[in-house]
């Protein structure tokens, strides 16, 4: 059966709440909103089961920041949006003081809308061999590395696979995942970033699922940080037709409109950079809480 695609949690509440027509609160599932440096935070925690089965998303806890003052270029906009993520991304993860991070970049870097994970990794300090190497200058920062996974038609590797040899030879307490999402509306579109503590499965976003990257398959917790650079078509065509005032849709006609295509912006070479860098630089922040942007800008040069 055809539904409206979408990775993120706030948007698969928003559909059990159009499908059943309630504004309540949905058993199993607790949400809340804040402001934070000017940017709007949604938290989605599913606690059970039941809130599981109604949202399809495991239980965990899901963060939603709403990062359009990027999009438009305000002044500050980009400290701000990334001491903001630096912050969320702290609370999720609740490292220790010698607590190490590998930081992996999902995706392909040769399609635009799929290289958030590979160009957010270039903007991510790596600090593990200069920890071990240099700790006269180096050793009050934390041990981060670095993987870009690539994608299994270019290296043969299922991305999980790489990423547990490679876990399982540094031993990191955290992993945090970097990757492209999919969501139901466009006003979404590379205007959110979501955080999660379960893991994620690459490719579900756009129906080419690979195998799960999380604490199960790991061993380690797992954060997921991703952001929606596509619509899926039929699920971009039954929301405009609902738009426009039609009624009674039925889901199964409108995956022949489109058929397996996706939609993103025109703009989305410069979104890709400019949410890259947000996000490698909250990355950067939450892992190195002494630092500030001029000294990441200096660091990264």
């Amino acid at each position: 059966m055809w539904t409206r695609r979408t990775d993120l949690a706030v948007e698969a509440r928003e559909l059990w709440q159009e499908s059943t027509e309630k504004q309540t609160e949905l058993k199993g599932v607790k949400s809340r909103e804040k402001d934070l440096n000017g940017f709007k935070v949604t938290t989605v925690e599913i606690l059970d089961d039941e809130g599981a089965k109604a949202l399809n998303k495991p239980v965990g806890t899901y963060i939603t920041i709403e990062i359009d003052r990027l999009v438009q270029r305000e002044d500050n906009a980009f400290t701000l949006g990334s001491e903001a993520l630096g912050s969320e991304i702290s609370g999720i993860l609740k490292l220790k003081e010698n607590d190490s991070v590998l930081v992996v970049g999902l995706g392909n870097e040769a399609i635009t809308p799929d290289a958030i994970g590979p160009k957010t990794a270039k903007n991510t300090m790596v600090t593990r061999h200069l920890v071990e190497k240099m700790p006269d200058m180096f050793g009050s920062m934390r041990r981060v590395s670095v993987l870009v996974s690539g994608v299994l038609g270019t290296t043969g590797i299922e991305s999980a696979d790489f990423i547990k040899a490679v876990a399982e030879k540094l031993k990191p307490d955290y992993v945090i995942v970097v990757d492209a999402l999919a969501s139901r509306k466009l006003a979404r579109i590379c205007r959110t970033v979501q955080l999660a503590d379960t893991g994620i499965v690459p490719g579900s976003g756009v129906g080419n699922s690979r195998a799960a990257i999380n604490k199960e398959t790991l061993g380690i917790p797992v954060i997921a940080i991703g952001v929606p650079t596509v619509v899926d078509a039929a699920t971009l065509a039954a929301d405009l037709a609902e738009q426009s005032g039609a009624k009674d849709i039925n889901p199964e006609d409108m995956s022949s409109y489109g058929g397996e295509m996706i939609v993103t912006p025109k703009e989305i070479d410069s979104n890709v950079n400019d949410i890259s860098k947000l996000i490698g630089y909250g990355i950067n922040l939450s892992l190195h809480s002494d630092l500030n942007i001029e000294d990441i800008n200096m660091f990264l040069s």
